[in-house]
């Protein structure tokens, strides 16, 4: 086991099993490509070590290029691509096969496939030593691949965590014993955000937001922000079962999370039903729902001052702060039931100072 920053990592793939997959590509490529000399295009930072033993094992005349692209933040995507480096503009009419250290979602692969499809090379393809097939969107051939993988977080052989890890020689998989999904309930004004933030980062856990990931998938004019739309816009409520596949699509995109914290969904019984379903399809379940729990009046009372600050005309009025309440208040109550069923229900005060709030959750979370 190693420690990196505040991760642990357990052992997963030898040396002599990484070598052997690389030799098996070097070979295949070979098989294709000995009658020319290709471009061999790595993409860093991770692909440096596979590059450098890649060329050892091909045995033919071949030339190199590099490329970096960046989407990876700690253990998650951020969503954004960016390509730091070009290609040589010496690749007209050139054979061109990337080398990718790993592929998961294939978010960096779409860059890649629009930046070559601005050039006039003769063929390109795809070579990655790690895929994961499980994850994959499969919008493009995969024409070589080394190892198929689990979708666990890997460090080792260029791959890193933070920049730490990538000069081992052996690879390492993430030590997750234990999956942490919550279900964070609160009136407004309880803190729920605030908590959140710091849970996530304590835990390592990826906060959904039901009204977050509505408006991406809207403002994105997604296939399921077009079909939210579409209901809304006839003034109908959103089926559960796109809500649903949103929320999905949000946990496979952050697979690499400890857990996910859910927060705007469930909002009645038949909804928190359908979460345990999906969970469940994943091999995952809630492990605890959380109510902030803090008298109307305190609430309404920093709602107020709130409301000074932000402008928010829903903060500024008294009845619509306490109609608010009665709202939380009526669909709250069977998800009490439903989840005390299950012995996952805790309430915790959700008034005092945030660091002792935080405490009090952690306390709940340790426990579980």
């Amino acid at each position: 086991m190693i420690k990196l920053h505040d991760k642990l990592f357990k052992p997963y793939l030898s040396e002599a099993e990484i070598l052997a997959a690389v030799q098996k590509m070097a070979d295949e490529i070979a098989r294709d490509y000995k009658d020319e000399v290709p471009i061999f295009v790595g993409v860093l930072n991770g692909s440096f070590m596979f590059v450098a033993d890649f060329l050892k094992a091909y045995q033919f005349p071949c030339e190199v290029s590099f490329v970096k692209l960046s989407s990876y933040q700690g253990l998650t995507s951020t969503g954004i691509v960016e390509t730091l480096l070009d290609v040589s503009e010496d690749i007209e009419g050139r054979s061109v096969i990337i080398l990718e250290d790993i592929i998961d979602t294939g978010r960096t692969l779409q860059q890649l496939v629009h930046l070559f499809s601005k050039t006039n090379v003769k063929e390109f393809k795809i070579a990655s030593l790690f895929y994961k097939s499980e994850v994959y969107n499969g919008e493009y051939t995969i024409d070589y691949i080394g190892l198929d993988i689990p979708n666990r977080f890997i460090v080792g052989y260029g791959l890193d965590y933070n920049e730490l890890g990538r000069n081992l020689k052996e690879v390492y998989q993430l030590n997750q014993t234990h999956m942490i999904n919550l279900v964070l309930f609160g009136k407004p004004g309880a803190g729920k955000g605030t908590q959140a933030g710091f849970l996530k980062e304590k835990y390592n856990l990826k906060h959904i937001s039901t009204g977050d990931v509505f408006r991406y998938n809207m403002k994105n004019d997604t296939q399921l922000g077009k079909l939210a739309k579409s209901y809304i816009d006839r003034g109908d409520l959103v089926p559960d079962e796109v809500t649903i596949s949103m929320l999905k699509d949000e946990v496979e995109k952050n697979s690499d999370a400890a857990g996910f914290i859910f927060d705007g969904f469930p909002r009645t019984a038949a909804q928190a039903e359908a979460l345990d379903n999906f969970l469940e399809s994943k091999d995952m379940q809630v492990d605890a729902t959380i109510a902030l729990e803090a008298e109307d009046d305190i609430l309404v009372a920093r709602l107020l001052e709130r409301g000074k600050e932000s402008g928010r005309s829903d903060d500024q009025d008294e009845s619509k702060i306490r109609n608010r309440f009665d709202e939380y208040n009526q669909k709250t109550a069977p998800l009490k039931d439903y989840y005390s069923k299950q012995g996952k229900f805790h309430a915790v005060n959700g008034i005092g100072d945030i660091v002792e709030i935080t405490g009090r959750l952690a306390k709940v979370i340790d426990a579980l």
